[in-house]
């Protein structure tokens, strides 16, 4: 008979679970007993931070939740970071964690990675946190993490384990049920709102990450509708080169007149976050007329008002308006989109011009990569103007929860998840710091991602913030290490190259016999404006 720790493996494995990041300790023993022999490949980080990040590069690039198991107190609070960057970026992941013996639970007994209450303050972060109390109560736990997962809005899910119910004896039981399809928008609605499109004469279409994989449909109802369509930050990549495509942040003016110039707007799959609508915290959003949302979250479609309000997945509710809107007569909505996009471009500076080429010679140098970022300055020029060449290859931690130390943790987990996909990382000095360990997770999984660390020797967005707020500036120069020394410690071939667009197309080239990681510094000691 199979131990509860063996019968999560197994649960796991059926709900196609091909990879688990984490870091085997006393507490969480049990839960390897079966990994070994599962099939399921187990990807050791250098830090529980790091697993969450992996788990979460893993489930932006798959489509699929990532899993992480982490050991209890310091384990799980270790993980609260990428938990909590997951759940601002809707991003499906599972924790599944240790807690201490069930009798000792909220004693104080000092016991080792003893927390007063681990399970409350998993549930600050998590969609739900369970704990489970006995053997028959964990099918039902797993089960309803990957059901939530698969038809509500991504975010992380915590299951914990006390150490001596993990060796309990799990009776065999059926296999996992088969997830539900996804939702479906009510069809009187769809006809109402195809009925509205149809008739309104200038529309804009709002794309957020949670219509990034349905690149395809998006496009062929702007097409429609002669609809321009502005991609926030998670929904780059999509229409690439497009000439209805906005590939930039309704923060910007010209992007936010596009809007405003409206009839009605349809927005898909965005929460409306500030860190996409308001960057630069004006305090209001762009203005709209006839609103139309569509989202697979009734709490998000609650938080602003709006005419029409569809809860459906992006995907089936986009090919349902496909099939009730005909080709309305072309006019103007290529010409608003390229008024849009050459406004939004002179309203960078030109430090922020010149990233955003960097950002394009690393496109062309790698066709079809993911490119994953920190909060790095050319992130975030490339989140303000960047026309990425594939939906969701363009993801980055700089937005919504906006956690330092992010890209390279979660490149790893992206490749993983894409094998055969280029992976490109881009940090800044400063931030890689956070995990700069988990470099030589790649190098020893022989991972073939590209680091890009952009070093600029500190913290340099921050520093021209505190200038600019007449702030004497102070803590933004942690030093750096030597990058190239760091590389070679990592067994990985490294290029120092400076901030033009020629140099870093010569070190993006590939080199003869070269496999696994590589790193570019990219010497930047300029300060954006």
């Amino acid at each position: 008979m199979p131990t509860v720790g063996e019968a999560l493996v197994e649960r796991l494995k059926e709900h196609g679970v091909s990879h688990v990041f984490g870091i085997p300790g006393v507490h969480t023993v049990e839960l390897y007993r079966g990994l070994a022999r599962s099939g399921i490949a187990h990807i050791t980080p250098r830090h529980e931070q790091g697993a969450g990040f992996m788990a979460d590069g893993y489930a932006r690039a798959s489509g699929k939740p990532g899993v992480a198991f982490v050991i209890t107190g310091p384990g799980l609070t270790n993980t609260l970071t990428p938990m909590a960057q997951a759940r601002a970026d809707s991003v499906p992941m599972l924790v599944v964690s240790g807690v201490n013996k069930t009798h000792t639970l909220g004693k104080g007994l000092g016991c080792l990675h003893e927390l007063p209450d681990q399970l409350a303050l998993s549930k600050t972060v998590s969609i739900t946190a369970e704990q489970i109390e006995n053997a028959a109560a964990l099918m039902p736990a797993i089960d309803a993490a990957f059901e939530g997962m698969s038809v509500a809005r991504g975010g992380p899910y915590h299951i914990e384990i006390p150490i001596d119910v993990a060796k309990h004896d799990h009776e065999k039981v059926g296999k996992a049920p088969a997830q539900p399809a996804p939702l479906a928008a009510d069809a009187d609605q769809i006809e109402a709102l195809a009925a509205a499109l149809m008739a309104a004469e200038r529309v804009v279409i709002l794309a957020g990450g949670g219509a990034k994989r349905a690149d395809a449909a998006l496009g062929q109802l702007a097409e429609k509708l002669d609809a321009p369509v502005v991609l926030t930050v998670n929904a780059r990549g999509m229409m690439h080169k497009h000439p209805l495509c906005i590939p930039a942040s309704p923060s910007l003016h010209a992007v936010r007149a596009a809007i405003a110039d409206a009839d009605m707007v349809l927005a898909v799959g965005t929460e409306f976050g500030p860190t996409d609508y308001d960057m630069y915290a004006i305090g209001d959003m762009p203005a709209m007329k006839r609103l139309a949302r569509i989202d697979i979250c009734v709490d998000q479609l609650a938080r602003h008002e709006a005419e029409m309000c569809l809860r459906a997945d992006a995907g089936v509710a986009l090919e349902a308006l496909l099939a009730e809107v005909s080709d309305k007569p072309i006019a103007d909505g290529a010409a608003r989109a390229e008024t849009a996009r050459e406004g939004a471009w002179a309203e960078l500076s030109d430090d922020y011009r010149l990233m955003c080429g960097l950002l394009n010679v690393v496109r062309d140098a790698r066709p079809g990569a993911l490119i994953v970022g920190d909060s790095t300055q050319p992130i975030y020029a490339g989140n303000l103007y960047y026309d990425h060449d594939m939906a969701g290859g363009w993801f980055n931690a700089a937005t919504g929860f906006g956690a330092l130390g992010y890209a390279i943790p979660a490149g790893i987990g992206a490749q993983f998840a894409q094998p055969d996909r280029p992976v490109v990382v881009i940090a800044g000095d400063g931030g890689a710091q956070f995990t700069l360990p988990e470099l030589m997770t790649a190098a020893q999984e022989k991972l073939p991602i590209t680091f890009i660390i952009w070093n600029n020797g500190g913290y340099g967005e921050i520093e021209l913030t505190m200038e600019n707020a007449g702030i004497d500036v102070v803590g933004c120069d942690p030093k750096p290490p030597l990058f190239e020394h760091v590389a070679a410690s990592c067994g990985m071939p490294y290029a120092r190259v400076a901030a033009e667009p020629a140099a870093l197309a010569e070190a993006m080239q590939p080199k003869a016999g070269q496999s696994g990681p590589v790193m570019i510094e990219i010497d930047a000691p300029f300060i954006a404006s």
